[in-house]
């Protein structure tokens, strides 16, 4: 609280600035002798590790231990010393080509954790899966590494192999893969196809240089096969660089509408950013899908679009990854990566969730709960606070970004969750030969046509060879996850054979959320009927309240 100096009477304003000067003045020396102090029993203890700790330590190393240390100590994963090695990565990480295995990554619950998995890589073929935990990075323990350490030692010379050890979500015992890097391209738009008359279906996958461009292309060429309204899927997109994800926004609003706002601890450096170019694509309904894996620039968007009643929201709610992070340029080609504000929606809510330290792992061990292809499914807990978009709409805040209809996959069933557990030991050897099998399949079959149908001497060739192969998976467990093993068989056959645009087109039929939203569209004339169609098929939801 401010003192209010007009209260003091003036016979005493005389003596008490005498006695508060004098008091202000010693408190002044007293915190400027603390600082200088303080550098001084850094350098002592820099100087004793220097000179006496048991193995020698060059003071630069030390030095740099410090700086890395007092960042760590934030309890910002985002917050990060960046050597000139690493920033020459993070810039490859966003545009261009590395050798890699193809795993976006992000620190969740103190660990390194697979948040997207780029299709046709070797993380993929390996049988890498969104939400997998890295617990062992090369042989060493990877608990509490920052993003930056990780990709550090994931990407290296191609050709060259990687372990990792993973934690997944129910599955008892760690799953360790060896992985061969190859070269990676960042690709934002792996595939884009019409998936019903008049619907055309886009996945953006990240947030990188091109992507903009690539949705442009995508648009148009779907344009032209008769597309009148748009599925968006930003489903596991764990977003990326921020320009992106303004200007895709741009796409679909108008000039000036603004797009989301950084809040920074100095209020000069807050910034909204807005809509610079009219709509491109005024005439299409959209909707937007999203899910707990949705992050950062994917929320952005998801945000913007349901703020402007400009797109429907549908899935699960997404991470709430809301942190603005800057790169400060240090001396000798280094790089300090720093939180430095917070993003915000155009109505004013706030991206960022609080996620404290064992959240994910709790709610994975509350739930086990896997969807019917292996991934895992985690709950939203967070209470949330309701706002209005410009139409009116009630959207909420809290973090993250919740949907205007909530849809998720389908559960796996307990015999399929059983089949998965026996699976975790021997995950590698799976999907090898499952894609052994796919190719040799596809080669064998030349006449095979994209409609293909999962046949009975399928599975019993693929069980003799997971057999031969040492899996230990009962043939009873096998015959009880014939569902999950089709879905696989279809996946990789069609990848293998076809391209993966086909493979995600066969996946259509079972994909839950992609089929609600299809039907929504297919029977919505314009963005107006979509709401009032989501609205009458999402079911009442809890009265909101004030998170405290």
């Amino acid at each position: 609280m401010k003192l209010n100096r007009t209260v003091v009477a003036p016979a005493l304003v005389a003596g008490v600035a005498l006695v508060s000067g004098g008091w202000l003045l010693q408190q002044g020396a007293g915190a400027q002798d603390s600082v200088y102090r303080r550098a001084e029993l850094f350098d002592e203890v820099i100087r004793y590790v220097q000179t006496r700790y048991v193995d020698p330590q060059p003071a630069s190393e030390l030095y740099q231990k410090a700086i890395k240390g007092m960042l760590r100590e934030l309890g910002d994963p985002h917050t990060s010393f960046m050597s000139a090695d690493e920033y020459a990565q993070l810039h490859l990480q966003t545009s261009g080509e590395y050798g890699g295995v193809g795993i976006q990554i992000a620190p969740r619950d103190n660990y390194i954790t697979a948040v997207g998995v780029l299709p046709g890589t070797p993380a993929e073929r390996a049988g890498v899966r969104v939400g997998d935990r890295m617990i062992e990075i090369d042989g060493r323990d990877a608990k509490g590494w920052s993003d930056d350490a990780a990709v550090k030692v994931l990407r290296g010379p191609k050709g060259t192999p990687v372990s990792i050890k993973v934690l997944r979500v129910g599955v008892d015992e760690p799953i360790t893969f060896r992985i061969t890097r190859a070269e990676i391209r960042v690709q934002s738009v792996p595939y884009a196809y019409m998936a019903a008359p008049g619907v055309g279906y886009v996945n953006l996958t990240v947030f990188a240089e091109t992507s903009t461009d690539e949705i442009r292309a995508a648009i148009a060429r779907l344009r032209g096969e008769g597309m009148k309204s748009l599925v968006l899927d930003l489903r596991r997109n764990p977003g990326g660089l921020l320009n992106q994800g303004v200007s895709v926004s741009d796409l679909f609003l108008k000039t000036g509408q603004p797009i989301v706002e950084t809040r920074a601890r100095d209020p000069r450096e807050s910034e909204t950013f807005r809509a610079m170019d009219d709509a491109s694509y005024p005439e299409l309904t959209v909707v937007v899908l999203v899910d707990e894996y949705s992050a950062s620039a994917a929320e952005i968007v998801a945000g913007a679009l349901q703020d402007h009643d400009r797109a429907l929201v549908m899935g699960s709610a997404t991470y709430g990854k809301g942190s603005v992070q800057s790169l400060f340029p240090l001396s000798g080609g280094n790089f300090l990566k720093m939180t430095t504000a917070k993003w915000y929606t155009p109505v004013g809510r706030s991206i960022q969730k609080e996620h404290e330290e064992g959240d994910d792992a709790e709610a994975a061990e509350e739930t086990a709960e896997v969807s019917e292809t292996g991934a895992p499914i985690i709950q939203d807990t967070v209470t949330r606070t309701p706002f209005r978009t410009d139409g009116g709409r009630t959207v909420y805040g809290g973090g993250g970004i919740v949907p205007d209809l909530v849809v998720t996959q389908d559960t796996a069933t307990a015999a399929e969750k059983d089949f998965f557990r026996a699976l975790a030991k021997d995950v590698g050897k799976w999907e090898s030969e499952l894609l052994r099998f796919a190719v040799e399949y596809g080669r064998a079959n030349p006449g095979l046509t994209p409609s293909f149908q999962v046949t009975p001497e399928m599975r019993n060739t693929l069980f003799e060879r997971l057999t031969r192969a040492g899996v230990a998976v009962t043939r009873e467990q096998f015959n009880a996850a014939q569902r999950f093993v089709d879905i696989r068989l279809v996946d990789e056959i069609s990848r293998s054979r076809f391209g993966p645009s086909v493979a995600a087109q066969r996946n259509d039929a079972g994909d839950k959320v992609l089929q609600e939203a299809i039907r929504l569209l297919r029977a919505s004339p314009n963005q107006a009927a979509l709401f009032r169609a989501a609205q009458a098929a999402q079911p009442p939801r809890p009265a909101a309240a004030t998170r405290k």
